[in-house]
């Protein structure tokens, strides 16, 4: 037995039981898989279950950037009673949508890093989800010439990279207007 407490062995009946229930409500034509993290394929955040998705109704689920797939993915860590600080170790996908959003949210950290440190300049990310701030700033972690900062309020907040020693410039001002919708996340 595994020391660590989400794994297929210990979840994943409560999942099974939690999506089978949902999908079936929503009469929704998907299949899924539950896998082990280190069994689902190379994951930034190396969560410790992914459960896959694919179907002739896969649409709705990843419908405007996944919206549907990460409620249904928040959903289950509540029935799970999964702590705020856990919810990085349970990972839904499709197409590899997650998959590949990670390392292009990687790959910008590191693209942004290179900026940032040949022009002393900060770089303001766009808003986006508390999820994907934190793959910006674990992307960032080892930058010791470097430091990543979350900022703004609400759906504007954002991460900043920072030259180390830089001071912290304020935010900019919210934009007039309806509200900013975020993708995906927490």
């Amino acid at each position: 037995m595994s020391d660590r407490k989400y794994t297929v062995e210990t979840v994943g009946d409560d999942i099974a039981d939690f999506l089978d229930a949902v999908l079936d409500a929503a009469d929704f034509d998907v299949e899924y898989e539950i896998l082990d993290g280190e069994e689902a394929g190379n994951y930034f955040e190396t969560p410790s279950v992914v459960v896959k998705f694919a179907g002739p109704d896969l649409e709705y689920l990843m419908n405007n950037k996944g919206e549907a797939l990460l409620a249904l993915e928040q959903l289950t860590q509540e029935v799970l009673d999964m702590a705020p600080d856990e919810h990085a170790l349970m990972c839904f996908d499709a197409n590899d949508y997650r998959l590949l959003r990670q390392e292009e949210l990687r790959l910008s950290a590191i693209t942004v890093a290179e900026k940032v440190r040949e022009s002393n300049v900060p770089y303001r990310f766009s808003p986006m989800s508390s999820r994907e701030r934190r793959l910006i700033h674990l992307a960032m972690r080892d930058q010791t010439d470097l430091r990543s900062e979350s900022a703004g309020v609400g759906p504007h907040r954002h991460v900043v990279i920072y030259p180390a020693g830089m001071a912290s410039l304020p935010d900019p001002p919210v934009p007039a207007g309806p509200p900013m919708r975020r993708s995906g996340g927490d």
